[in-house]
């Protein structure tokens, strides 16, 4: 299976620490955000890497180079301005083939176990929620008993920024920017979205202040 991470934003909730370096590089325990992510996928033996780029893209591709410094292969792709989440996982799709993939932001820090991932069968997609943060109290979907994921339900977990996708998800979509969220939010209403619960360790780190917060804590456990 491969992999893509999505680094092709602007960073501007990171502001000023994104004005002159891109957000994957932002430095989380010694080492840039994205890093931990490829150390991650290596581990579980997900070595085929695809990152879109976008905003200091040349910064980023010199920072990593081909991937083998952290046990991947990355193919990168990119992007003239940012195409968003569906329009920059579209224009990747000639690297990306046809088989389902696992989709990563890059914004988000998590340790879930990449070893067993689950299987599509007929689902489009498959979502990690986790529980509310507290600067996302009121969620994005609702995960029922039956692992089925909807946009109606209660109560509402928070989407992790991880998931496994279908390309067919956005293959017939015209090129060009558009988001992700619409399209996961149409199949669910046909009942082809699945998820699970992830209770382990997860950050969205999207302000400065919670790169500090991630920052402390992993040197911390490190200790």
């Amino acid at each position: 299976m491969k992999a893509m991470i999505l680094a092709a934003g602007l960073g501007k909730r990171m502001r000023p620490l994104t004005d002159h370096c891109p957000k994957p590089l932002l430095p989380v325990a010694g080492k840039p955000l994205i890093v931990h992510h490829l150390e991650r996928l290596a581990a579980a033996g997900i070595t085929e890497v695809v990152i879109n780029v976008s905003y200091r893209a040349e910064q980023i591709i010199a920072a990593l180079g081909d991937g083998a410094a952290h046990g991947v292969s990355i193919a990168w792709s990119r992007e003239d301005s940012p195409l968003e989440t569906g329009g920059g996982i579209q224009k990747a799709l000639p690297l990306l083939g046809e088989a389902p993939f696992l989709l990563i932001n890059g914004d988000v820090w998590c340790a879930p176990d990449l070893t067993r991932l689950p299987v599509l069968a007929e689902d489009i997609a498959h979502l990690w929620l986790v529980d509310n943060p507290g600067h996302h109290p009121d969620g994005d979907f609702h995960l029922d008993a039956a692992g089925r994921v909807d946009d109606g339900g209660e109560p509402r977990l928070t989407f992790a920024g991880l998931s496994l996708i279908d390309p067919a998800l956005v293959a017939d979509q015209a090129p060009g920017a558009f988001a992700l969220a619409p399209l996961l939010r149409d199949a669910m209403t046909k009942d082809r979205v699945s998820g699970h619960h992830h209770r382990g360790p997860w950050v969205d780190v999207g302000t400065p202040e919670r790169l500090a917060e991630l920052d402390t804590r992993l040197r911390a456990m490190a200790e």
